[in-house]
């Protein structure tokens, strides 16, 4: 029957040190060469046990106060994310583990009022077999190992003080052959040679070029003499003058620029000609190319004499207003009106939108209520709700509030028909809609009503 092994089990001295000295030779990614090294042992296990207990930077120091207060602040945060927690503790997974239950083991029977020195009830019992042997310490060996455990030994030991590797072993195995092979041959020429025999050498001529023994494409100059005093160098007759950035040659350089230019002209005008296609397409275009007009402005509407008159109004009333302080009072001076100034821009701005409160604030409050409020067979007064009547009233009546443009409005506005039916009777005198978007009038005295105005306008 044949013998099955069951892979696992608790750590043995020897199988640490063999991984030991494996993770050191083939690294930390090459779990299933390691495991290869331990015939009780698979390669995630061997990978565990690095990560769990072997490794150098696993703190395996007692808890401090501040690692178990960061271990159960993190446990609330993420519960059950132990492989989250363990590199923010600088502990494994494993022992953040057995430390949180511990504390809550602890905390509980605290609570109880049990002993706090009792065994911990997750100890594993006499017979019990550990689950997670790979994060435990290892078992000392025996004095007299079993047959398996020291063969597994020796040949771990004879793999990894092979440093080499397999095709090292290999090349070094055929060099020692090869050198073998010459020394024989050697001697038996010797001997031959000594015994009156003469042994001819015969090569296998390579096929190519032997590159230890010629030159390739060499090319051996021909037998002769020749003349080389045009290979003479002579320093001396160099004109240095001529090689000024100032005495080059200008008209060479321009005579080549006009020389590219016209091939390039004779290169676009045989394109032109062989692209037909292309011509003609531009020839049956709907939409012509329109090239673009010289900006026209149109003539002044206002003369130079319409100006002149529109000053010496205003010198007149200056110099009227001028008499009129010196001279007048103030119940004078308010009969003139200053024309001077442009109207108050203020008018024609936004105006502010009145204070009211935020209706989707309002409904999402009275949702959150809405959704939380008790049954009512408990009876008792509703719950007070935010009031949005009006602002649905307001968004649905509309309080359109816009920047009134004075491009698009006459100086005076067209009157309402006569009925005025549903609407508040206008007052005489100037007009003081913020809304309405008209063009305010120079009229301080209230002398030119929006009704006369319109009747004049009527009658023309």
């Amino acid at each position: 029957m044949v013998r099955v092994t069951i892979k696992g089990g608790v750590w043995r001295n020897t199988e640490d040190e063999i991984l030991k000295a494996a993770v050191m030779k083939y690294g930390k990614n090459q779990w299933s060469r390691i495991a290869s090294l331990l015939h009780r042992k698979s390669s995630k296990q061997c990978k565990a046990r690095w990560f769990e207990w072997l490794d150098p930077s696993i703190k395996k120091t007692e808890w401090s106060r501040d690692e178990d207060e960061k271990l159960l602040h993190m446990a609330k945060l993420m519960p059950t994310q132990w492989r989250t927690i363990a590199p923010i503790v600088q502990r494994t997974a494993a022992q953040c583990l057995e430390r949180y239950e511990y504390l809550l083991d602890q905390a509980q029977r605290r609570r109880e009022g049990l002993d706090e020195t009792v065994d911990d009830p997750r100890a594993l019992r006499p017979g019990e077999i550990d689950p997670n042997p790979e994060n435990k310490p290892a078992r000392p060996d025996p004095i007299d190992m079993d047959e398996d455990e020291l063969e597994m030994l020796s040949e771990a030991r004879a793999r990894l003080a092979n440093t080499q590797g397999k095709k090292a072993k290999r090349k070094a195995r055929e060099k020692q052959l090869e050198e073998a092979r010459r020394l024989a041959s050697l001697q038996k020429r010797r001997e031959l040679r000594a015994a009156g025999i003469e042994v001819r050498r015969y090569f296998n001529r390579k096929r190519g070029v032997d590159y230890n023994a010629e030159i390739p494409f060499a090319k051996l100059p021909a037998i002769g003499f020749y003349d080389t005093t045009s290979e003479i160098f002579d320093a001396e007759k160099i004109d240095f003058k001529r090689l000024h950035v100032d005495n080059r040659n200008l008209a060479a350089k321009e005579e080549n620029e006009q020389r590219d230019r016209k091939k390039d002209n004779a290169k676009l005008k045989r394109k032109k000609e062989d692209d037909l296609p292309a011509v003609i397409m531009n020839e049956n275009r709907l939409e012509p190319i329109k090239k673009r007009s010289k900006l026209v402005l149109p003539a002044p509407q206002i003369s130079d004499m319409e100006l002149e008159q529109v000053v010496k109004l205003g010198q007149a009333t200056e110099i009227a207003k001028q008499q009129v302080s010196e001279n007048g009072t103030i119940a004078t001076e308010t009969l003139l009106g200053d024309y001077n100034l442009t109207p108050d821009l203020n008018k024609i701005r936004t105006p502010q939108l009145p204070l009211t409160q935020d209706s989707v604030l309002n409904q999402a409050h009275n949702l959150n209520i809405l959704s939380t409020v008790q049954t009512p067979l408990l009876g008792g007064s509703n719950t007070p709700l935010m009031d949005v009547s009006n602002e649905k009233a307001r968004s649905a009546g509309g309080l359109v509030m816009s920047t009134p443009n004075t491009l698009f409005n006459t100086p005076y506005r067209t009157p309402v028909n006569a009925t005025n039916e549903g609407t508040t009777p206008s007052i005489h005198g100037p007009s003081t809609d913020f809304n309405s978007g008209s063009t305010s009038v120079r009229d301080q005295l209230n002398i030119n009503t929006e009704e006369m105005l319109f009747d004049d306008q009527l009658k023309q």
